[in-house]
């Protein structure tokens, strides 16, 4: 099967309620969009399965969610009021703006004309807070959620007597002011991030480093990634960030027109940070950011691991990778092949005859058994051929289907969506083929 296309994706987002274009009704806003029924069970999912990964299965690292504005003296010491910027030209024709670093030449991709001179462009995105909109009222919306996690190190350690080594977890909104956003949700100005900020002692971190990598490159593996669309690209030295000792990118390969001609794009970064972040607070706050441990009395500001994926990427790739178009003895099946555990909806009870009134009794009898322990869907809008194929285009995992047989044996037919095999079981024992399915490995 050939790769999907961004719009190919995009449109199965848009008719199956993924994702829409935010304010649509009026426009909509660029770059903004809103995650219908579907798209927020995924994403959901993806949340759930990292936060399980990184802080549930480990007894090191514990979870935590700041506010997204924090007193903007921290955006001082981390370096963002001063170095968070992209190199910006505007063409002196149409007055579309770039970013100099993705465009070539000296004349507008747009129109031809010609560009004006490179200046920096802040990202972070500014409010005010109070009833007066004065500098001194000026705050931002937060362009990571690490940093919240920098300035809790203290109160962490303090409250939860953790000792390092050990993460802080936290998944949450960021904004930025991208001069460029587009290929659909892969590039936002809002969007959710995963991160972890792993306290380690220095002279570790760059065994750490490599043990992070490869833990969170396995993480998408287990989820169901094919091995040939990932790889692991270490960033060179001049494209380190200003904090980063060493960083590399689990990168996917995003299918044509998605990021650009070489096809690949970052999902995550795993940044060997050192103690950049903790001696910038430490510096500004006047406050001792220094770990104590407790068994040496060794004091020490801690080198810190930074693993962190934004949930869109994240939603965008698994679904680039899951998308299968099918050979049927009548044609052709489009079938979303997500991982069970990410798929919006793990069951879809569908009864064979709606005309029946004791037919869809009896469905809707065990789709509402099902509906407190699974995600599940009520389907009788059409015929079964017509029922499957809505259901494989979403990655629902399994169909129950409810028939007259059903009513004198009490068994239901359950149809694999990866192979279309089809068992006849027992009603009563849906829910434990599905706890069983559905279980993590």
């Amino acid at each position: 099967m050939a790769a999907p296309n961004l719009e190919t994706v995009a449109s199965l987002c848009k008719r199956r309620g993924f994702v829409f274009q935010s304010s649509e009704i009026y426009g909509g806003l660029n770059s903004c969009w809103d995650y219908g029924p579907l798209g927020f069970e995924l994403r959901r999912n993806i949340r759930d399965e990292w936060y399980r990964s990184m802080v549930r299965l480990r007894d090191d690292v514990v979870g935590l969610e700041c506010s997204i504005l924090m007193n903007p003296k921290v955006w001082e010491a981390s370096g963002h009021i001063q170095t968070f910027t992209d190199p910006l030209v505007e063409c002196k024709e149409c007055h579309h703006r770039f970013r100099e670093d993705k465009i070539e030449g000296t004349t507008c991709p747009d129109c031809g004309g010609a560009l004006t001179e490179a200046r920096n462009f802040n990202l972070m995105l500014k409010t005010f807070l109070g009833p007066v909109e004065d500098e001194g009222a000026t705050v931002y919306l937060r362009p990571e959620t690490a940093q919240g996690m920098f300035v809790n190190f203290d109160n962490i350690v303090t409250s939860t007597r953790k000792k390092v080594p050990f993460g802080i977890a936290q998944i949450g909104k960021s904004f930025r002011n991208e001069i460029t956003p587009g290929n659909f949700i892969f590039r936002t100005r809002e969007f959710e991030q995963m991160e972890m900020e792993f306290f380690c002692k220095p002279g570790t971190d760059e065994d750490w480093h490599q043990h992070w990598i490869a833990y969170r490159h396995q993480w998408y593996l287990n989820l169901g990634l094919t091995p040939e669309n990932t790889r692991l690209r270490p960033h060179a030295k001049e494209e380190l960030s200003h904090y980063s000792k060493g960083t590399t990118d689990i990168e996917y390969r995003y299918f044509p027109t998605a990021v650009g001609e070489n096809q690949w794009g970052e999902l995550e970064g795993i940044a060997n940070r050192s103690d950049y972040d903790l001696r910038q607070h430490q510096a500004h706050s006047g406050k001792s950011l220094t770990y104590t441990d407790p068994y040496t009395n060794e004091k020490y500001l801690p080198y810190v691991i930074e693993p962190a994926v934004g949930v869109d990427r994240c939603l965008l790739a698994f679904l680039f990778d899951s998308y299968h178009i099918e050979p049927t003895p009548k044609g052709e099946r489009t079938v979303l092949k997500l991982h069970p555990r990410l798929a919006p909806v793990k069951a879809a009870i569908l009864p064979l005859a709606r005309n029946k009134p004791e037919i869809v009794e009896m469905a809707k009898r065990l789709t509402a058994d099902l509906r407190g322990d699974f995600a599940v869907a009520y389907d009788d809008t059409g015929a079964i051929g017509r029922l499957y194929a809505r259901q494989d285009e979403v990655g629902t995992p399994y169909c129950v289907t409810v028939d007259h047989q059903s009513l004198e044996d009490q068994q239901v037919t359950v149809r694999d969506r990866d192979t279309t095999e089809q068992v006849r079981i027992a009603s009563s024992e849906v829910r434990q083929l599905l706890a069983d399915r559905l279980r993590p490995q």
